[in-house]
């Protein structure tokens, strides 16, 4: 398994020298991500939670990182972090049975 913690640090190093290089891409990056901060329904405990579960569903590490040092200053317990794994879980089973019906409906398509 990875040491996060370094991880993170390295990742926030790296993005660091991104912005410098494209300092426009990193500005627009830095408004979509920060957009939910001024966000009125949601607390930023479930926006991190539903963050984690996006992150697990897309695979990004770094997002993993990120979003679980925040859920955490946002007071997340280990069992909300764990229902909202669930539900990630649970979408990524549930797009596999999606694509494996359209796997099937290409291949009636293309034998036909």
């Amino acid at each position: 398994m990875l040491d996060w913690k370094e991880y993170r640090r390295e990742v926030k190093g790296r993005v660091g020298d991104l912005a410098k290089a494209a300092p426009e891409a990193m500005k627009g990056y830095v408004a979509l991500a920060t957009s939910g901060d001024k966000a009125q329904h949601l607390d930023g405990k479930t926006r991190e939670l539903i963050a984690l579960a996006v992150a697990v569903t897309t695979h990004c590490d770094g997002c993993i990182a990120s979003h679980v040092e925040a859920a955490i200053k946002y007071g997340a317990t280990k069992e909300e972090l764990s229902e909202a794994l669930g539900v990630a879980i649970a979408l990524n089973a549930g797009a596999a049975l999606v694509y494996s019906a359209r796997t099937l409906d290409c291949f009636d398509q293309m034998s036909a």
